[in-house]
């Protein structure tokens, strides 16, 4: 029979391949034994038997492997069947790593175990070991920045079940599983950095980095090196060792960039080829770096008129405005006043553990009188001003209005925008142009002309009142 005959007989190539991978093991191990059903010992070899004090291996020859071997396990492996792959057995000198496992019959009962000391010395596994504790640092380290950059809010956060606001969240909630850039509009404090936590949050990149960048607080000097890293040694005091950028860091993850508006033209254009090109190189390297990240950007300022005054690129912002979203103002939304109202003042007797407070109806119904210039975080601002002054449980209206200060009323509706006073037959169309016509012009009216302060009144973008004044044949 020849080599390839030989090799179609199963059995026979079974136990050819048994044997050799026997004598391999057996060769190659520190010390072999093998013991019968009772864990008696039938045989060792002449190394492992020297280790264990013993002039030969016959010495071994019938006797329980415990005495020869302390602490073996090869009665456990023959009583259970079950092999014990990798182990530490201790032995005069030093520790080894053995193997045990189960001998079969033909009939597949277990007549017996075999064992091996596979290294002599733990420094064998050393560069092993090395490797793995590396691994398990760089593990530890990625968790921890991965925690530190974890969204904080989600959509629960975003208190407020009046209409706007649902429209809001309806909209974020939409935009979230989509890997397109997402453009927060509306004014300082209104809630658009936790909206991107939000949008994060709910994400298929939630259990990646969420990274935030203010692109108004950062030296313009600084900004390129902090978005995209720097090369070793790129510029003079620069880390020797190289940084990573935001952009590596937010890799798999989320990129938060507010204030974008405030973004300096020439970073704008880099900007811009990391969301066409999705590629990006760090200061002073030549090195192209794949990026992949889902960029989230916020702005108070009207973009739509810094393309026009030539401070903010057209084509980034085109890009940008793929899914705009308007965060409306506190103004825009009084009825969701109680709501925040109430959470504002848990958050802060969970965060100075004093005794919680409450509004009384009057002092509930001023803050409905209030523009909230400031938003929702003027709305924090005062709440915790009054809460600290006032020593009762119940925040009065006096204390409300010392912590307000000066009342900035909002617009009141002139008499002619009622419903009584709409024309009978009028369409739905050419009622809602009429109502904006008249809200419009008593807006301007009471801005004195100034279409910025209208605007932010309305809720608009100074253009997009300008478009609808241009519309609705009002001049101003």
């Amino acid at each position: 029979m020849n080599d390839v005959e030989s090799l179609k007989d199963y059995q026979r190539v079974r136990l050819l391949a048994i044997r050799s991978l026997f004598e391999i093991v057996e060769q190659s191990s520190e010390g072999t034994i093998i013991v019968d059903r009772e864990a008696r010992i039938v045989w060792m070899n002449e190394r492992y038997a020297r280790r264990f004090g013993l002039p030969n291996a016959e010495a071994a020859i019938g006797q329980p492997c415990e005495s020869v071997i302390p602490g073996s396990l090869l009665r456990e492996v023959v009583s259970s069947g079950q092999p014990i792959l990798l182990d530490m057995l201790d032995t005069p000198n030093d520790p080894l790593v053995v193997m045990r496992l189960p001998i079969h019959d033909a009939a597949g009962e277990v007549i017996g175990a075999i064992g091996f000391a596979l290294f002599d010395e733990l420094r064998s596994l050393s560069p092993l070991l090395t490797r793995y504790l590396s691994m398990q640092e760089e593990l530890a380290a990625t968790r921890s920045i991965l925690q530190a950059r974890q969204a904080k809010y989600s959509f629960a956060n975003f208190i407020g079940t009046s209409a706007p606001s649902l429209e809001v969240k309806r909209r974020a909630r939409r935009s979230a599983s989509t890997d397109s850039p997402i453009l927060l509009l509306g004014e300082t404090g209104t809630g658009k950095e936790l909206l991107a936590h939000a949008i994060h949050s709910a994400s298929p990149r939630a259990h990646k980095a969420f990274v935030s960048v203010n692109c108004a607080a950062i030296p313009e000097a600084l900004l390129e090196a902090e978005f995209f890293g720097t090369a070793p040694g790129a510029f003079t005091g620069a880390d020797p060792k190289g940084r990573p950028g935001k952009l590596q860091i937010a890799q798999g993850g989320s990129l938060f960039l507010d204030e974008i508006g405030d973004m300096p033209l020439p970073l704008q254009s880099k900007l811009l080829r990391v969301l066409q090109e999705k590629e990006f190189e760090p200061v002073g390297s030549n090195q192209v770096i794949r990026s992949d990240v889902r960029l989230l950007a916020a702005t108070s300022t009207d973009l739509a008129a810094a393309v026009q005054r030539g401070s903010f690129r057209a084509d980034l912002f085109y890009r940008l405005n793929v899914l705009p979203i308007q965060v409306p103002p506190l103004r825009e939304r009084l009825a969701d006043l109680p709501a925040l109202c109430e959470a504002i003042l848990d958050e802060l007797q969970l965060s100075t553990g004093h005794t919680p407070h409450e509004l009384d109806a009057s002092a509930l119904a001023l803050l409905a009188r209030h523009s909230w210039p400031g938003n929702i975080r003027e709305l924090r601002n005062v709440l915790e001003r009054a809460a600290l002054h006032s020593d009762d449980c119940l925040i009065s209206l006096e204390a409300l209005q010392t912590a307000i200060g000066t009342l900035q009323a909002v617009p009141e509706l002139p008499q002619q925008m009622t419903l009584a006073t709409l024309a009978t037959g009028e369409t739905l169309h050419a009622a809602r142009e009429n109502f904006e016509r008249q809200l419009i012009s008593a807006t301007l009216s009471a801005a004195a002309g100034n279409v910025g302060i209208a605007a932010q009144r309305l809720g608009l973008g100074r253009s997009t009142l300008y478009k609808k004044m241009t519309a609705l044949g009002i001049i101003s």
